[in-house]
């Protein structure tokens, strides 16, 4: 009955998101089946399974590649009909030049750059814009204020951008990259909004360049989409980049990592049946499995790092979560930099779990393929009943054993398995976990801003059944439930192979943090 509700969900969720698309013509639909080409070998395995017809590896693995290059295919037909509908509105531009009925940068506008009032048709909101940091998250509470607002305790504006260099940035601006329509005070810096004439990134590369000929590296350029969706330039002085990590932070990285490690060994003690701390004895037999916790997490780090070192982006210290349940929740880790682009963005968030993940699943499959009657570890087949993922793998290796009662599994097994779960939570498609900055790369903030919430309700529904849902949800609450800081191209988005990437990590997020339904395991042929 499960099976088959959820069935029903995902093909409503199709038809309702095919009659969303529809309104905006070939787009629309294009982009429709771009979202369902990932989803449907899942669906279509789960399907049949419901009715008792099984796949095999070779078939799955197949259908898998397909749909990622119909996936792809779809990507370069979508941009191709984009180009083709929505050209440079040149009636819009000549409406805008100089002596029309438009004001564009008229006095008003230097008035109230010199007065430090913005024009109420600018009005920048802070969420989703840059700032200057002020915590380590890189949040800003700064806003500006606008002309005729009523609101008396509304943040005084930092210093204002002096009018030569605001001309000096003005100069950047032409007919050809973004054509600046008004101007308003940002923080220590200035907004400006108008219409973009090119790609994306091009014009964020001109504009780049020609504001670093004219200022150095005084200045950084934002290119965004405002609140109101259309594009958006911010100028800010280079001294609101990310703070370094402290000494201090960094005495609290290192006292985590301790902790962790400590918590480690006693989850391996747990799984053993002693505590390591009661009886040092079983220390030797911990510190292997509780040593193989910890190189998951290191490795997982070391995904980031090498991504960001390739970037050019600073990292700060891992600030690992210990937690006595499974050794560790993973880590928090903040950007020392300004990140160029949502590819960037996109790169370095899934490098961490794609390091850490790859290798959990390659201890899992090895335990698996270890496994044998007299192995260290004896569990009930029904244990394999608490992930989709792990429980389709250990029946494809294990086969008929899955039949019986009780299994022997070699010690692998459960090390893949507790690294799969620590990558599934940091992938969960929340705030500034992996996962969230993730979504925020491929589908932008408001989307991500969304998916936090809904991750965080999801996660309140789970700790009814499940109180290590409680601890992550109370991570993600107070530490990590805001977007990342916006990168420098905010229009850009990830190419369509990442962007593939990105939803089948996200998949399989699911698969190994949901279990399997009583009837399909029963299908199956896992528990006795």
């Amino acid at each position: 009955m499960v099976t088959f509700l959820i069935l029903l969900g995902a093909i409503g969720t199709l038809i309702w998101g095919f009659r969303r698309a529809r309104p905006y013509g070939k787009i629309g639909v294009l982009a429709w089946l771009q979202s369902i080409v990932l989803v449907a070998p899942w669906l279509l395995f789960f399907s049949l399974s419901a009715v008792g017809i099984f796949l095999n590896f070779a078939v799955v693995l197949t259908l898998i590649v397909s749909s990622t290059g119909v996936y792809i295919w779809l990507g370069s037909q979508l941009r191709a009909e984009s180009r083709r509908v929505m050209p440079p509105n040149v009636s819009e531009f000549r409406a805008e030049q100089p002596g029309s009925s438009r004001a564009v940068d008229q006095p008003p506008n230097q008035a109230a750059l010199q007065s430090g009032h913005a024009p109420s048709s600018i009005n920048p909101s802070p969420e989703g814009l840059p700032g200057n940091p002020d915590n380590q998250h890189g949040r800003t509470e700064v806003k500006p204020q606008v002309k005729g607002s009523s609101d008396e305790h509304a943040p005084a504006i930092l210093e204002t951008i002096s009018k030569e260099d605001l001309q000096a940035i003005k100069g950047i601006f032409g007919i050809d990259t973004f054509y600046s329509t008004e101007s308003a005070p940002y923080q220590d810096g200035a907004a400006f909004k108008g219409n973009l004439r090119g790609d994306a990134a091009v014009v964020y590369q001109n504009l780049s360049a020609s504001l670093s000929e004219r200022m150095g590296d005084r200045y950084d350029l934002y290119l965004l989409e405002g609140p109101d969706k259309k594009p958006l330039v911010i100028v800010l002085p280079t001294t609101n980049a990310p703070l370094p990590t402290t000494p201090f932070q960094w005495i609290i990285s290192v006292i985590l990592a301790i902790a962790t490690f400590v918590t480690c060994l006693e989850t391996a003690g747990i799984l053993q049946g002693f505590n390591v701390f009661q009886d040092s004895t079983h220390l030797p037999d911990s510190l292997w499995i509780g040593g193989g916790i910890m190189s998951i997490l290191v490795v997982h780090e070391i995904g980031h790092w090498v991504k960001a070192k390739q970037h050019h982006v600073r990292l700060s210290p891992p600030f690992f979560i210990p937690a006595l349940q499974i050794g560790s929740f993973g880590s928090l880790t903040r950007f020392e930099s300004i990140l160029p682009n949502r590819t960037v963005l996109f790169d370095i968030s899934v490098a961490g779990p794609l390091f850490g993940g790859t290798l959990s699943l390659v201890f899992l499959i090895i335990g698996l393929l270890l496994s044998h009657q007299g192995s260290l570890f004896q569990v009930p087949t029904s244990f394999f009943q608490g992930s989709v993922l792990v429980g389709l793998l250990a029946r494809a290796v294990l086969g008929s054993q899955m039949n019986q009662a009780l299994v022997d599994i070699h010690p692998l097994t459960i090390l893949g398995w507790l690294g799969l779960i620590i990558t599934a939570l940091n992938l969960m498609p929340a705030g500034q976990l992996d996962g969230g900055r993730i979504v925020q790369a491929i589908y932008g903030r408001t989307i991500a801003r969304r998916m936090t919430i809904a991750t965080v309700i999801l996660l309140g529904v789970v700790t009814l059944v499940q109180p290590l849902a409680l601890y992550w949800a109370i991570v993600i609450l107070f530490l990590q439930r805001n977007l990342e800081r916006p990168s420098l191209n905010e229009l850009t988005e990830p190419n369509d192979i990442r962007a593939a990437l990105g939803l089948l990590a996200l998949f399989l997020t699911a698969a190994i943090l949901l279990p399997l339904t009583p009837g399909l395991s029963g299908q199956l042929g896992i528990g006795g």
